[in-house]
């Protein structure tokens, strides 16, 4: 099973009934440059995992745990549907998330310009 289908499968506990995801985006908390400057042992014990849930009402932002993005274990918060996510640049997207900056892997930019346009209307 892919990321993606095992991103959005473990979401769907934590949707309303009637609410279907759209897209699934990963997400972490911590910059990539503590892993490359400070070791990874020092980023496992900083980042946190996220995946972005997009739905036509809202987007929520799930909290993955430390080690992986695979599965969803709680809500961190919910944005209104309304949100832009991108443009995506560069390799890592940040995007300021309540008290957070999420990071996003230029893989996912595909999924945030697809939240995007719905958005548009395209």
């Amino acid at each position: 099973m892919a990321l993606r289908d095992k991103m959005r499968e473990s979401a769907q506990p934590f949707l309303s009934p009637g609410e279907t995801i759209t897209q699934v985006i990963g997400a972490q908390t911590a910059s990539q440059y503590v892993a490359a400057f400070a070791g990874v042992f020092v980023f496992l014990g900083l980042n946190r995992y996220r995946i972005l849930a997009v739905t036509s009402h809202r987007i929520l932002v799930l909290d993955a745990g430390p080690a992986s993005m695979k599965k969803a274990r709680s809500v961190v918060t919910e944005l209104p549907r309304a949100t832009r996510l991108g443009p995506g640049t560069g390799v890592w997207h940040v995007l300021p998330v309540a008290n957070e900056k999420l990071r996003i892997h230029r893989r996912f930019f595909k999924d945030i310009e697809a939240a995007d346009a719905v958005l548009a209307g395209r």
